[in-house]
């Protein structure tokens, strides 16, 4: 369908993990400009004060086991506010393209005229590795990194992908897979990862307040389920989160402040 010229544009932006100066330039300035901001429950106030003091500011919520608004209900609100000739901003935590339903939205947009624009992010995999010091890949350890989803949309463990990420050469990013740590551990040790695989839990990557665990595939999910990690929760399994000076490689992991 022809884009309509009296229609305003929505740009579906990555606010990276939550820290603001982790935003893109192009995603600050979309932040800046923006008339309507439709922002998700993770996206903090350092970020959302960026925006104009007359901006429409609403949250959709999507925060995993949390209600949140559903996502047709979103995908009529910015067409609503598109047609009223609104600058409008869908801001998403990390990048919108990874887990972020953005082909749904582009999608829905584009069949009803609207102009859109994506603007990436950089995801939690991303700053974890940054934040707590190890590469997503090195020669001789990790040939390839997997970004996975551990869950369905009812919360049950995902059945296909296992055999792939099984690889001992792929770093395995693992989102929303907190409380189904340990039956991921089981496929992926099924699927020959060795139980002794160093792993790594981050929470509120990106973020000053930042933690993290450390063990191996087979030991981390009890050590998790003994913490009280209440933010997001991204997963990282593979030989290169040995390199991590938070890694601990004792039977009993540690916990480690962000650096």
């Amino acid at each position: 369908m022809p884009h309509d010229s009296q229609m305003g544009r929505v740009q579906l932006v990555g606010a990276g993990p939550g820290a603001a100066d982790l935003l893109t330039v192009r995603a600050l300035r979309a932040i800046e400009s923006a008339q309507a901001l439709l922002y998700d429950a993770l996206v903090g106030e350092e970020i959302l004060a960026l925006a104009p003091a007359a901006c429409l500011k609403m949250q959709t919520g999507k925060r995993a086991g949390r209600a949140s608004m559903k996502q047709d209900t979103i995908n009529r609100l910015m067409l609503r506010l598109a047609r009223r000739g609104l600058r409008v901003v869908r801001l998403k935590g990390g990048d919108p393209s990874i887990f972020g339903r953005v082909g749904e939205e582009a999608a829905f947009l584009h069949a009803q005229g609207v102009e859109t624009e994506v603007v990436p992010g950089v995801t939690a995999a991303c700053a974890a590795a940054a934040q707590f010091g190890f590469p997503l890949t090195h020669r001789g350890e990790a040939r390839r990194v997997t970004f996975a989803t551990a869950t369905t949309r009812d919360g049950a463990l995902t059945e296909s992908g296992w055999a792939a990420a099984g690889d001992p050469e792929t770093t395995l990013a693992l989102y929303m897979g907190r409380d189904q740590l340990a039956a991921a551990a089981d496929r992926l040790i099924a699927h020959g990862r060795a139980p002794t695989t160093p792993a790594l839990a981050i929470e509120n990557a990106g973020r000053a307040e930042a933690r993290v665990l450390s063990g191996t595939l087979e030991s981390l999910a009890g050590t998790l389920a003994g913490e009280r990690f209440d933010g997001p929760v991204v997963l990282l399994i593979g030989e290169v989160a040995a390199r991590s000076a938070a890694y601990a490689p004792q039977d009993v992991p540690l916990a480690a402040e962000a650096m």
